[in-house]
């Protein structure tokens, strides 16, 4: 039986990326203006925009969220018309951060606007590795592909696996993952867990539970052998201007990373904080960082950078 070609907006980076994955990087038509890997999808269509001011630092952002959310407002504009007007059969979104990406809820005027046959929605929401491994067979499962994502996610997790194998008789160092600076965040849900896989113990955070807040006491009595940074749409540069900030404050020359020269700033744009198939890069990063003279994947330098003291 043939299969008709699917019509596919996607309006998550994560999402669009297991769809690539899984062969459907051609029957994409339209994607989120945050979707920007791999680089051919930078010719569709974005369906949607964000709030913020470009250029602005973490405290100015996370400020400006807050005002747009007590308003009862989105933080994204979604051009109705425009998705609309590319029919699309399947629509991949998600609700595990209103913050992060698109959710249904933002999708409701161009969907009660809707004539003909309404898209399928693919709502994503993982909290876990096993939800993200999931989330590739729900993709899977609505475009007739259920075989070729359990291939793609056996795959992904041998590769996982291999990481652990190679450092699995090292000591564990203790890795605080900062997913954001002002204020401080430590990265949750999944990350916990890539530290595992990658030889070291995660601090101040709980697998499978969303990322918290926390104050400065908390970091300092953690006092992490290794603190990653990795914000949260942030790349390496963008991380690393930040760094005075954290660098003048007394308590960040107290702690033990920071003496013994283990900070590092990572890509948190491509890398973290993307719940798809880079997270197995994602943990070869953090295996780097926590084992550098055991393991090497080639990230050094481009997704990872050791901050000079």
């Amino acid at each position: 039986m043939t299969v008709q070609p699917r019509r596919i907006v996607s309006l998550l980076p994560s999402a669009t990326e297991i769809a690539v994955s899984l062969g459907f990087g051609g029957e994409l038509v339209g994607r989120s203006h945050e979707c920007d890997w791999p680089a051919s999808v930078e010719a569709l269509p974005p369906i949607t925009a964000s709030k913020l001011a470009k250029g602005l630092k973490s405290g100015e952002i996370e400020l400006r969220v807050q005002e747009i959310v007590a308003s009862g407002l989105s933080v994204y504009e979604v051009d109705g018309q425009r998705l609309r007007d590319l029919e699309p059969d399947v629509i991949l979104t998600q609700t595990q951060c209103a913050v992060c990406a698109v959710t249904p809820a933002d999708l409701e005027e161009a969907i009660a606007a809707w004539t003909g046959k309404a898209p399928v929605l693919i709502s994503l929401a993982p909290d876990d590795l096993a939800d993200v491994w999931g989330d590739f067979a729900r993709v899977g499962a609505a475009l007739n592909a259920e075989d070729r994502a359990g291939e793609v996610v056996a795959e992904l997790k041998a590769r996982m696996a291999a990481i652990g194998a190679a450092v699995a008789d090292r000591p564990k160092p203790r890795v605080a993952a900062i997913e954001w600076l002002d204020p401080l965040m430590v990265a949750g849900n999944w990350v916990p867990e890539l530290i595992e896989a990658a030889g070291g113990e995660s601090v101040l955070a709980t697998p499978g539970q969303h990322s918290p807040w926390i104050e400065w006491e908390q970091l300092s009595a953690a006092d992490p052998d290794r603190i990653v940074l990795m914000p949260c749409g942030f790349r390496i540069e963008q991380a690393l201007a930040e760094l005075p900030a954290l660098a003048a404050d007394p308590r960040w020359q107290s702690l033990r990373a920071v003496r013994d020269g283990q900070v590092y700033a990572t890509d948190g744009q491509y890398f973290f904080n993307r719940p798809g198939p880079r997270l197995v890069e994602s943990a070869e990063i953090l295996a780097e960082i926590c084992h550098r003279d055991a393991v090497s994947y080639g990230h050094e330098g481009a997704a990872w950078v050791r901050v000079a003291s």
